[in-house]
């Protein structure tokens, strides 16, 4: 994988853009307060080899979201640009938002652009409105997070009832365990993007119908739990 570091942005891209004459979907990303995209450097890196293309704004201060859903017009220029490596290899169809603590906050607020079709917020800040966007989302908190308590993350997710919203609880994890690379936060939040942005099956199973993956694992979740539009998607069929 490849990594652009920029003025505005960080972009994290697979090493061979489209050698398969395949597009790739994208993940924008918001940092938590005070931080820069390097400090989750591993986790962005992680998924850029899955295939994704991650835009992280560089701001430490990412609430609005105004510098990620910019990293959405750059990636459209580019895209359209016959003289860049991105041309005609971004899929700007799958688009979803990420981001943690401030950045989380903004992983929603990014999501009332109509370009972005999910959102992963992790350890979300307060400092949103989830009654603003109608995407399907998958909140993730912290059993021991003392900066950003799991009942505020679970509030958002009970407010998030007119979409698909799944709320998971990484058992004992505190506040900073989700930066570098990305620790226990990193294989679902990876699942879920690869479901709703990829399409892959597999992945969606562990999040949707009455098997799944996630649900019983009390290893890795001190809470679990899926809303009444989450529990009407059926589960991928192979």
């Amino acid at each position: 994988m490849s990594v652009e570091v920029g003025i505005v942005h960080t972009f994290y891209r697979p090493k061979d853009l489209g050698r398969s004459g395949e597009s790739h979907p994208v993940i924008i990303w918001g940092n938590g307060t005070g931080a820069v995209p390097g400090v989750y450097s591993s986790l962005l890196r992680h998924w850029a080899s899955q295939g994704f293309i991650v835009a992280a704004a560089n701001t430490p201060t990412s609430n609005y979201a105004i510098s990620m859903r910019l990293g959405i017009d750059v990636l459209e220029q580019r895209n359209a640009d016959s003289s860049s490596p991105y041309y005609h290899k971004v899929d700007l169809a799958h688009i979803g938002s990420a981001g943690h603590s401030q950045g989380g906050a903004a992983a929603v607020n990014a999501a009332i652009d109509p370009r972005v079709i999910t959102a992963v917020p992790i350890q979300p800040g307060p400092l949103t409105d989830p009654d603003l966007m109608d995407e399907p989302v998958f909140y993730l908190a912290g059993q021991r997070d003392h900066i950003v308590w799991p009942a505020l993350v679970k509030a958002m997710y009970k407010d998030s009832d007119h979409v698909p919203a799944v709320y998971g609880e990484v058992r004992g994890a505190g506040h900073l365990d989700s930066i570098g690379d990305g620790g226990d936060f990193r294989a679902p939040a990876t699942a879920w993007f690869r479901y709703w942005l990829m399409g892959d099956e597999a992945a969606g199973r562990m999040f949707f119908g009455p098997d799944c993956g996630y649900c019983a694992d009390a290893a890795l979740w001190s809470g679990w739990e899926r809303n009444a539009a989450a529990l009407q998607l059926p589960g991928p069929t192979a």
